[in-house]
């Protein structure tokens, strides 16, 4: 049977989502390595899990979504309740649903949301640290959210991904680019069809210059419409980054949350 399940975690201590080979050398825990072992132990049997996107080292997950397949006798609660118990507490699982033999957790998803924080103010953050970005400089949140509009609607880029990148299509589908400030916080939400590699970050330390003053508002468009990653802005520390969930059709019957 088909289950798709929902994984929250925290990345400080992790060396990204996906499990390493042999190849890379020394051991570095990954948050994929841990899911399986943990629900192999619970299956009595190996269990490999598909995830809607990958994170990176020191991301933060409120809601990845991974499929697996599994004959073992559980009910979805002791999926969850098991599993949960055997992972460290720095992972934990939310739901467990069974679905359709065809479900894919990457295919299917429509969408994938992240969410970058950030503290502004001179003095960096003690609490919550690994979870925030800091600038110490004054930003204009308003300056910032006006200027990603140009980022918004189907376009390259090439501007805004990693030179490691490995994706062969650079066209995504940036659907939402909100930047806003709460308090001390300044908080960005994107959504987009998929991600390039380190597209995010790279999107949040361009805007950054744009709210320091640095650069006009209209310089992210020429970013983007360069494709040169050299011209833009630094890529923005992983701590600040939560990747908030991918979205599916209704027919899958998933948690509303990860639902359309």
């Amino acid at each position: 049977m088909r289950y798709a399940m929902g994984v929250e975690y925290d990345g400080t201590g992790f060396h990204g989502w996906q499990r390493l080979g042999p190849a890379t050398g020394a051991f570095q825990p990954t948050v994929q390595a841990a899911l399986e072992l943990a629900l192999g132990s619970v299956a009595d049997s190996p269990v490999a899990v598909v995830c809607a996107g990958r994170t990176d080292a020191g991301v933060h997950a409120q809601c990845q979504v991974v499929h697996f397949d599994s004959a073992a006798s559980r009910d979805p609660r002791s999926f969850v309740l098991g599993t949960t118990t055997r992972l460290p507490p720095a992972v934990c699982v939310r739901w467990c649903v069974p679905v359709a033999a065809d479900f894919n957790a990457r295919f299917d998803a429509r969408a994938r949301r992240y969410r970058y924080r950030l503290v502004n103010r001179v003095v960096r953050p003690a609490l919550g640290r690994q979870w925030l970005g800091w600038e110490r400089a004054p930003l204009d949140a308003e300056a910032m959210h006006r200027a990603a509009q140009a980022l918004v609607g189907v376009h390259d880029f090439n501007a805004f991904r990693t030179v490691h990148c490995q994706a062969r299509n650079p066209v995504r589908d940036l659907q939402c680019l909100q930047v806003r400030r709460e308090g001390e916080q300044v908080v960005f939400e994107v959504q987009a069809n998929a991600f390039l590699h380190h597209m995010v970050r790279n999107l949040v330390g361009s805007l950054l210059l744009v709210g320091r003053g640095e650069r006009p508002a209209a310089w992210i468009g020429e970013l983007l419409a360069g494709r040169d990653r050299s011209r833009a802005g630094p890529t923005a520390s992983a701590s600040g980054l939560v990747f908030v969930g991918p979205l599916y059709p209704a027919q899958h019957a998933l948690p509303p949350e990860v639902t359309l």
